[in-house]
């Protein structure tokens, strides 16, 4: 999907499932390798998508999202619900990547905005939510994927 200076962003498959599972664990989420690879398939049955960021070796990133209709919007909503840069690999644009990657796959599932869930004790995802341009709507930041007339 993206490509820059060797960093791919693209769906994520199954036979990654190892090293997106060390990438979890870095982050406390420890998830067997062949549960993952079931999870993966399994998000690609619904509307949802894994993202992965890869450059020269095991996946550096990773971006879970989920779209759905609601009573307060007149198309689809997407909903991040995990959003994981390697502890090594952050500060180089790669969870930009992964949400301009997320925006683009939304618009073409027909969501009109993308939200971030955040847990209250996470000041560095909230100071990123910010820098990317959402806003605070309560216990989520919220972005319009479409230019505002």
């Amino acid at each position: 999907m993206t490509l820059r200076h060797g960093l791919e962003i693209r769906a994520a498959a199954a036979g990654e499932a190892p090293g997106l599972a060390a990438l979890l664990a870095e982050a406390g989420h420890v998830i067997d390798a062949r549960d993952l690879a079931e999870r993966l398939a399994g998000l690609r049955q619904g509307a949802a998508t894994a993202l992965v960021a890869v450059q020269w070796g095991p996946p550096s990133g990773l971006l879970v999202m989920h779209w759905y209709p609601t009573l307060d919007a007149p198309s689809a909503v997407a909903q991040i619900t995990l959003l994981l840069v390697g502890e090594e690999h952050r500060r180089h644009g790669i969870g930009r990547l992964l949400l301009k990657s997320a925006g683009q796959v939304a618009r073409m599932a027909g969501c009109s905005r993308l939200e971030i869930a955040t847990a209250s004790d996470a000041p560095s995802l909230h100071a990123f939510c910010r820098a990317t341009g959402f806003s605070e709507a309560g216990p989520r930041f919220v972005r319009a994927l479409r230019k505002q007339a």
